[in-house]
């Protein structure tokens, strides 16, 4: 299918987002209905779930919500099988729920707690794409995106659970890509960096500060960022993409850029020896 007219590039197509009762998952969800898809939502949280939903409708969008556990093999098929009985077809999914443990060194975390990072992060990207999958094929193909993270790529201290399965999504999304890929299907990664969910704006200003400094813009992203990547992976304009990681990190990936740089054996601009 081609790119449609008037802005909207996934005029009668059809996208799954799971995870999207909030955040990126509903900025995402928000974005393919106003490219033009109808967009089945899935998550746990059904009350919110169906307010971005409701948002949607309002705006003149198709939306579907759906009571979803990415974990569970037969809620994920549900999902997928709602999808096709109301709008006959799947073209796009994005894959972006996750959970699991609070921040800790690895030996304090407890092991269930790291089971559900490893459940929702890994099993479920595999549940979402095992049934998305067949049904893609049914429709003629269509486009994954599959939600990791910069620290799926380098690790971050205390994140034993988060890293190990952002880094699993990458595996898991290259061998899908390849599968595939002479079917039809595309299937590849976003790896956001500091991206200004509710989660950081809970945390307060000294953590956004701090997320903002960490990257070579100093700044953080936002989930508008993150959500127009995801479309564009799922458009036709990225026909030719497959089996990739798109980081979203304001140029974490490329190495570090330090606040201030030195030379050798001279005292740092403002430090008390340059005085």
């Amino acid at each position: 299918m081609n790119d449609r007219a008037g802005g909207q590039p996934m005029n009668g197509r059809v996208a799954l987002v799971a995870g999207a009762s909030k955040g990126i998952g509903a900025a995402a969800a928000e974005a393919f209905a106003a490219a033009g898809a109808a967009v089945v939502l899935a998550a746990r949280d059904t009350t919110v779930l169906k307010a971005v939903a409701d948002g949607i409708q309002a705006r003149g969008g198709r939306a579907l919500p759906v009571g979803a556990d990415v974990t569970d093999a037969g809620s994920m098929r549900h999902a997928v099988d709602q999808a096709m009985s109301s709008f006959g077809r799947l073209d796009a999914a994005f894959n972006n729920a996750s959970a699991g443990p609070l921040p800790a060194p690895l030996a304090d975390i407890d092991p269930d707690e790291f089971d559900l990072g490893i459940a929702t992060n890994i099993r479920g990207t595999f549940l979402g794409m095992k049934f998305q999958i067949p049904a893609m094929l049914a429709s003629g193909g269509g486009a994954i995106v599959n939600m990791a993270s910069i620290a799926g790529l380098n690790a971050t201290a205390n994140l034993a659970a988060y890293v190990a399965g952002k880094a699993g999504i990458i595996g898991l999304t290259k061998v899908a890509a390849l599968d595939y890929a002479d079917q039809g299907i595309r299937v590849n990664v976003v790896a956001p960096g500091p991206i200004r969910t509710y989660h950081i704006e809970a945390a307060g200003e000294q953590a956004i500060r701090a997320a903002s400094m960490s990257t070579p813009m100093r700044r953080m992203g936002t989930v508008a960022e993150v959500a127009q990547t995801v479309l564009w992976l799922c458009s036709d304009q990225a026909s030719f993409i497959t089996g990739t990681v798109i980081p979203v990190d304001g140029g974490q990936a490329a190495g570090n850029k330090p606040p201030q740089m030195y030379r050798q054996g001279q005292p740092v601009k403002g430090s008390p020896a340059a005085s």
